[in-house]
């Protein structure tokens, strides 16, 4: 939550001439809510089964780039899915940093706590040993602007498909 994987997923399907979907937000058009209301009324399992049927129907289509929520690796169909069918990139940032970029984002439902900071640590706990596991490469943001994360996504693209 709050890497950029939107913002940068976006840049880089510019500059590749291709689509750019966000699961998320795939997500909500279809369902006409948003990411919070489906938590709140179908709790994070609900969300998470919806989550898994996107990406899977996602990854089907060719030469996109799609970003996914942070917790869909705690999906293993999910993982599979977007390890069979593309180049998974991690964009890696502080719990400082995370936090300064989600402090005062409401659409957040795992951030609706009073201690945001120890929840994000919490989360990365959880999800960093997946999220390096799965990613072809990792790509650390804090100390880079958009524009070189884009450039190290596409250098990195390129070599990747080279080889």
């Amino acid at each position: 939550m709050g890497a950029g994987k939107t913002t940068i997923g976006r840049l880089v399907a510019k500059r590749l001439g291709t689509q750019f979907y966000d699961s998320d937000h795939e997500i909500e058009q279809r369902t006409g809510a948003d990411i919070p209301w489906i938590f709140e009324i179908e709790g994070e399992a609900g969300f998470r089964k919806r989550e898994k049927a996107m990406i899977a129907e996602l990854c089907q289509l060719d030469n996109i780039v799609l970003a996914t929520g942070g917790g869909a690796v705690l999906s293993d169909v999910n993982c599979e899915n977007l390890k069979k069918n593309g180049i998974v990139i991690y964009l890696k940032s502080t719990p400082e940093k995370l936090l300064k970029r989600t402090q005062s984002d409401k659409r957040r439902p795992l951030l609706q706590t009073d201690d945001k900071f120890a929840r994000i640590k919490s989360i990365l706990k959880e999800r960093e040993p997946i999220y390096e596991a799965v990613a072809d490469v990792v790509i650390e943001t804090d100390k880079s602007t958009v524009t070189q994360i884009v450039k190290k996504i596409l250098n990195f693209k390129e070599t990747y498909e080279d080889n």
